[in-house]
């Protein structure tokens, strides 16, 4: 099955985030991405980079603001291609579905940040799209929240509930060693 790697969202405003010392999930994300995209590189398997461009000029993924610039980690090599969303799924106004269509790519493996918003909605439209997802579960990550109940949701509960939310439904959840070995 021709698959592709989708990098979602390593940009340098999650990275001030994490400075800050904000809770997050999956602190070993980064480390496996850098082996995914060594994995996909090396076998010349196509990757496909999701850049996030918020619209508000306060916005830490502004593309005139730091935030917006991609973590060394994954930055694009020489030919991979770029798609920049304003929206959450990285299909959604992008030419992400024309570059996988025209690749021939029927399988997707979905990484970055954050696990339960953009790495969850662009798998779930992968899936819409018959991509058959496969959700790195340990090469993505999130933070804790508040719900508007006030209850308090840690990073790694999100993480779980999003990883559960899509297991066997709409994607496959692995970790990257079993991604590696497929």
């Amino acid at each position: 099955m021709k698959t592709a790697l989708l990098v979602i969202d390593v940009q340098m405003a999650l990275a001030h985030e994490d400075a800050s010392g904000t809770e997050r999930s999956c602190p070993e994300a980064e480390e496996n991405i850098a082996l995914l995209l060594e994995k996909f590189r090396s076998s010349g398997d196509t990757v496909v980079h999701v850049h996030h461009h918020g619209t508000e000029p306060d916005d830490p993924f502004h593309p005139d603001a730091e935030g917006s610039a991609v973590q060394p980690v994954a930055a694009p090599a020489p030919g991979e291609p770029v798609v920049v969303k304003t929206a959450s799924s990285g299909f959604m106004g992008t030419a992400l579905n024309d570059i996988l269509q025209k690749a021939g790519i029927e399988r997707v493996i979905t990484c970055g940040a954050t696990a339960n918003h953009c790495v969850e909605s662009t798998t779930r439209s992968a899936a819409d799209l018959g991509y058959n997802p496969v959700y790195a579960a340990d090469a993505v990550w999130t933070y804790g929240i508040t719900g508007p109940d006030g209850t308090h949701h840690s990073a790694n509960q999100i993480h779980s509930v999003s990883m559960a939310t899509l297991e066997g439904e709409l994607a496959t959840v692995k970790k990257t060693q079993d991604i590696l070995g497929m």
